[in-house]
């Protein structure tokens, strides 16, 4: 059993947008980008957050369950964006760079529905 990080703190929340460097699927490089905070409190007091990719490349969301963020303003987003529930990412909390913004309790629950239909349980 995995014991909690000396000085670990919550810092994250779900439904958090952060600034991160998010890896790609297919290769060993990273891209700064958004990503919405999936994981609960006691995986970063762990010492990691569990991570959805966040993107505004909507022409190319035809993905199965891709959530389409409705308020990018409380998002902290720039341009009209999906969180694409099929691409997570585990990182460790002091790589955030910072917090965007976040969404709405209804939009959480649309994506942790989403995610839910990947899950093996």
């Amino acid at each position: 059993m995995m014991k909690p990080m000396p000085g670990s703190e919550v810092r994250f929340e779900p439904g958090d947008i952060l600034i991160v460097p998010f890896p790609y699927t297919d290769q060993l490089a990273e891209k700064r980008r958004p990503a919405l905070v999936v994981s609960n409190p006691a995986l970063e007091k762990l010492g990691y957050l569990w991570v959805a990719m966040v993107t505004s490349r909507r022409a190319e969301s035809g993905m199965t369950g891709d959530v389409v963020i409705e308020d990018i303003t409380l998002a902290g987003l720039p341009a009209p964006s999906v969180v694409r529930t099929a691409k997570i990412a585990c990182i460790e909390p002091q790589r955030v760079q910072r917090v965007a913004g976040k969404l709405t309790q209804g939009q959480r629950e649309q994506v942790f529905n989403q995610m839910h239909r990947f899950l093996g349980a």
